[in-house]
Formats: structure tokens, C-alpha cells, sequence
């Protein structure tokens, strides 16, 4: 694909993003004390170099480097330094996947052993252990070990060893499908799948299906094609010094964690994921249908309570997270739904966090061992939260809706359910009779008077919303929930006084 057909589809990604769901002005003005966190963060990790960017509305509406790429030359980090993003790559891995689902080449249910042959010979540990589906790799539930520490070291692993690996069988943490267990040996196996369905290696077929269309031109997973004066340089600090960590090369392993990038194509991955939401019919000109991105999002069953990262952490409510699809999934009291992964690596630390309720996303690079910058890129959002520049993204209220919204309008206006009896669902008689009905609309008139029933409603989706109406003598607060019946009509409605 030419970097003008690239870049072509790239606005067009961007064109077709929703509307702004983030405040510019206001995310410029937290920016200073953004820069902050990070800046302390690079000087208190002792990461030589570090670069985070953040994305809102589908493009990069800041990005900063920090230190050096290497401690030889003293090349300053930009936002075009390459760094690898270890198990950030997870989420390429994953959305080659589910690409190769929409294409109808696989299903998520398949057993792992239809595409990898070797796998057909294993010991499982119980007797009434399922077999692996590709659907336990993606949600780190099939079984296998833990085994970031020594995971990590197998990225250059020749196929043939790995292929000797697999014919010898693996010992089992534990029967897969009863719970979740981070494993990068998982991910291996659905590089091979990849390699498998689609007939190419696993890195030629991820460069040449989401990365070039994206034009993310700077990224791929051989290191050693790249020039050495863009490439930040991995370290580790031990012994109160820093010492080079080996460049590994790309091997078996590399779909678990061997992605090199910049943070100006990271952006381009972050502006695409996030444009996914929310579902609309906007034309779908990315390389991966919009349905498919968001089941990055869909959560295994092993639901856990987790602890918000940084600083907020301890003090603010907990998450409910769940391993999604490539990526950890959780639902925020203050961010909403959120998608995040770190990485860890010999030489590099990376961390991204997305906010699809708000459009924007926050993701960081460094080049010391295992040092992510979770803590800093959650401390950001926060910021952005509180200075407001986090925006909901306002729901369309569906014709449906808007109808049955004015029928309860006229409901109240009559003080009777007969005056909208045609939209009324058959419980909703059944379960508050009409002259219960008449009681209660006569005692919210004589609290709060006439109201101004010509209010917005606020959608929560299509069949579904709440609205506060103005009256004379104070305020009435509702929600409508329509039936899922041919003409929605209305299943329940709700009518409280409000508090002032």
C-alpha cells in the first residue's frame, strides 16, 4: 500500500470518529502538569529515556520525549525513537485474530491442536480437562503457567525449536478453562495460528494487514532493519548502574512481545482502536471491522477486583477487570470502561490505557527493564478527569425513544395513563393498575406543579433514557425503559420528585 493510500484511509479514520467526546483547551491547560508526572517519573525509575503521548478524537494531541535513547551517543528520545512495547503487543496479536474470524477462516471456539498439529499429543492434567480453544489463548485461560520471567527471553526462538517444543508437550498449571493465568507461551501458539490460517509468517502478516494500512511505517518486529541512530537502546539498572540489555531478534515468541514502534505510529493504533467506538453506521474504512475491535473489550469469565493504578489508587473505588482479548479490561468509577496493558521486557517498560467513553487514550515507552509507567499514565488520566476534560460522549436519542419520551410527557400533562395508552407495553397495567397510576401522578402534581415536560432526554440507549423536568414548584426526575416489541412500547416508567 503506498503512504498516500495510507494516510488516505487514515483521515478517513479520523473523519469518520465520533463527535468529540474530549475538551482540547482543556486537556492543553492539564498538559503542564502532565509533563510533570512523567518528567519525575523518568528521573525517580532511572529510565534513561522515556515518550508518552496522548490521543484524543483520533489523533495525537501531545506527545513529549524525555532523556536518551542510548547512554553512548546521547541521542535525546523524540516521538520517532523506537522502542519495543513488549506485551503491548499482545493487542496486534489478538485483533489478527478476531480479523481472521470476520474473514470466516477461524472461530474463537475452534480447538487451538485443528491449526497446530503438535498440540494434538498433550498430556492434559485431569481426566475431564477440555481441550484448548483459541478463544483460552486470547483470555490467558488455557491452562499454562505464569511465565512472564521466562517468557520474555524466548522472542528470538527459532520456529524449529519452538515446533520441537510443541511435539514434546508442556506440563499444565492447571485444567484449562477453570481460571486465568497470564501466559506468553499462549500467545506463541496464536502467532502460529496466525502464520497457520493465513499462510504467511506471523509478522509479515500483521505488518501487511494493519500496520502498512495504517501507515505505521516505523513499526515491525525485526529490530536489526531498522538504523541504529533510531533505535532506543535497552537497559537495565542494577547495582546503581545502568548496563545494555541484549537486542533480541524475532523469532517463535515474537507475537507475544516483539513489536518495535514510535510513539508517532503508536498514536495511529490508539487513534484507530478508539474510533471503534461507539457502534454507529459511519461507513467502516479501517482494516479491521469496528465489531471486531471492540471485542478487544469483551472480558473472560474470571472476573477480579483490582486497584486503580498510581497515585489515586488506594483512595478511589476498586475496578472490576477481567483479561479481555489482548487486553485488560475494566470499568472505572471515574473513567468508565477502560482497556489497558503493560509491558514488560529485557531493556523496556510500556504502558497504554484507552477510554473509549472518551475518546483518549495515554501510552508511555521507556528503555529500562520492566519499567511501564502504569502509575503515571493512570495519574494523567486522572488529571484530564478532573480538570474536565474528559467529555461523555452524548448518546442519540432513537425515534423510538423520542416517542415513547413524549408519551410520558403527556401521561404526566393528563395526571392519567390514558392519555398514552397505545404506547403502553401489557405488563405495564399489570404491574401499576390505572387508578394506582392516577394516585401517583395526582400526588407529583400537587408537590411540584406543572413541569416543563419538553426537557432532553439523556439516552442510556436506544430503548432506554432519563430526563429531570423543571415545575413550578421544584423538579421530577424519570427514566423510560420501552419493550422489546415490535413499536417499543413503554415497558416501565419511572417518576420521583427530585432532590434539590
Amino acid at each position: 500500500m503506498s503512504m498516500r493510500l495510507a494516510a488516505c484511509l487514515l483521515l478517513m479514520i479520523a473523519a469518520a470518529h465520533p463527535a468529540h467526546a474530549a475538551d482540547a483547551q482543556k486537556i492543553a491547560q492539564a498538559i503542564p502538569a502532565i509533563d510533570r508526572l512523567f518528567a519525575d517519573f523518568q528521573v525517580d525509575s532511572h529510565a534513561p529515556g522515556l515518550v508518552y503521548g496522548i490521543v484524543a478524537d483520533g489523533r495525537l494531541v501531545h506527545v513529549k520525549g524525555l532523556g536518551v535513547q542510548d547512554l553512548v551517543h546521547k541521542r535525546p528520545v523524540t516521538p520517532d525513537s523506537l522502542f519495543r512495547i513488549a506485551s503491548m503487543t499482545k493487542a496486534f496479536t489478538a485483533l489478527s485474530i478476531l480479523k481472521l474470524r470476520e474473514e470466516g477462516k477461524l472461530s474463537l471456539d475452534d480447538l487451538a491442536e485443528t491449526y497446530v498439529p503438535e498440540m494434538r499429543g498433550w498430556t492434559y492434567p485431569t481426566k475431564d480437562s477440555p481441550r484448548i480453544r483459541i478463544r483460552d489463548l486470547l483470555t490467558h485461560s488455557a491452562g499454562l503457567v505464569d511465565d512472564n520471567p521466562w517468557g520474555d527471553r524466548q522472542t528470538p526462538l527459532p520456529e524449529a525449536d519452538f515446533t520441537h517444543m510443541l511435539q514434546q508437550g508442556v506440563p499444565f498449571s492447571s485444567a484449562p478453562g477453570s481460571h486465568y493465568e497470564y501466559s506468553n507461551f499462549g500467545f506463541a501458539l496464536l502467532g502460529r495460528i496466525v502464520a497457520a490460517v493465513s499462510g504467511q509468517p506471523y509478522r509479515r502478516y500483521v505488518e501487511q494487514t494493519l500496520l502498512t494500512p495504517l501507515g505505521m511505517t516505523s513499526s515491525g518486529y525485526e529490530v536489526g532493519e531498522w538504523p541504529l541512530d533510531r533505535r532506543a537502546i535497552g537497559y537495565r539498572w542494577e547495582e546503581g548502574r545502568w548496563k545494555a540489555e541484549p537486542a533480541m531478534r524475532d523469532g517463535a515468541f515474537g507475537a507475544m512481545g516483539g513489536l518495535q514502534t514510535s510513539a508517532n505510529d503508536y498514536a495511529r493504533w490508539v487513534a484507530f482502536l478508539l474510533s471503534a467506538w461507539p457502534a454507529r453506521d459511519d461507513p467502516d474504512a479501517g482494516p479491521v471491522p469496528r465489531a471486531a475491535v471492540r471485542m478487544l473489550a469483551e472480558g473472560s469469565n474470571f472476573v477480579t477486583v483490582a486497584q486503580r493504578n498510581g497515585v489515586s489508587g488506594p483512595s478511589a473505588c476498586r475496578q472490576a477487570t477481567a483479561y479481555g482479548f489482548g487486553m485488560r479490561v475494566a470499568q472505572d468509577c471515574d473513567l468508565g470502561l477502560t482497556l489497558a496493558h503493560g509491558g514488560g521486557y529485557p531493556g523496556y517498560g510500556s504502558h497504554v490505557m484507552l477510554m473509549p467513553d472518551h475518546g483518549v487514550g495515554i501510552f508511555v515507552f521507556t528503555n529500562r527493564t520492566y519499567t511501564g509507567g502504569a502509575g503515571p499514565a493512570w495519574d494523567a488520566a486522572m488529571v484530564l478527569q478532573k480538570a474536565g476534560a474528559l467529555v461523555e460522549r452524548v448518546l442519540a436519542v432513537s425515534p423510538l425513544l423520542a416517542d415513547g419520551y413524549a408519551a410520558a410527557g403527556r401521561i404526566y400533562a393528563a395526571g392519567t395513563v390514558q392519555a398514552a395508552q397505545e404506547r403502553l407495553a401489557m405488563n405495564f397495567l399489570t404491574d401499576n393498575d390505572m387508578d394506582s397510576w392516577r394516585k401517583k401522578l395526582a400526588a407529583l402534581k400537587d408537590e411540584v406543579g406543572a413541569c416543563r415536560i419538553d426537557a432532553p432526554i439523556k439516552a442510556s440507549g436506544n430503548l432506554s433514557g432519563s430526563f429531570t423536568w423543571a415545575c413550578e414548584k421544584g423538579r421530577v426526575a424519570g427514566a423510560i425503559l420501552l419493550a422489546p416489541t415490535r413499536g417499543a412500547q413503554i415497558q416501565e416508567l419511572k417518576l420521583a420528585v427530585k432532590a434539590p
